[in-house]
């Protein structure tokens, strides 16, 4: 009766256990998922714009690219939750996930000053002309049956348009 006891106990503790580290891997697996998604998109993001030769705002979550002479689309789907990046050819979903109301591209002008207001057509074609450098934060999550939400918050550097001419 006392061994039957004590090793119910035991047993309890090792599947607590076995349970506990299955959450922490799926926990870590979603984290390692949004990291090298994150990362992926921005290394994309970043050659585009450093080849960009001009940028047009669309709004506040769209960009287009010039690039090569070819128009590449940058731009947050708040249904979907996802950032897409759209050419000619095809749809990439960069980064899925995304947290409602957390995603936004910042240009900043040649002298790095922020260009804050983008809702009007005239700010957007402002923005337009005078975008030298550009900048993505965003919010991201996974979620299991199991585990709580793991999140991730990405800020990018600021992505100089190289072949882009701006004066100040």
């Amino acid at each position: 009766m006392i061994g039957a006891a004590l090793s119910s106990f035991i047993l309890a503790g090792v599947l607590s256990s076995f349970l506990f580290l299955g959450r922490s891997g799926a926990n870590v697996q979603n984290y390692n998922d949004m990291e090298s998604q994150a990362r992926k998109a921005l290394e994309i993001f970043a050659e585009d714009v450093r080849q960009a030769s001009s940028i047009t705002w669309n709004s506040s979550t769209s960009i287009t690219l010039t690039v090569n002479a070819a128009s590449v689309l940058y731009a947050y789907d708040g249904t979907a939750r996802t950032f897409v990046r759209r050419d000619a050819a095809s749809t990439r979903v960069l980064i899925s996930g995304v947290t409602p109301g957390s995603f936004s591209f910042k240009g900043y002008t040649i002298t790095g000053t922020e260009i804050a207001a983008l809702s009007s057509a005239a700010e957007l074609a402002y923005a337009s002309n005078s975008t030298k450098q550009l900048q993505i934060s965003l919010a991201a999550s996974r979620t299991n049956t199991t585990v709580v939400a793991a999140t991730n918050t990405v800020l990018s550097a600021r992505f100089i348009l190289r072949n882009k001419i701006v004066t100040a």
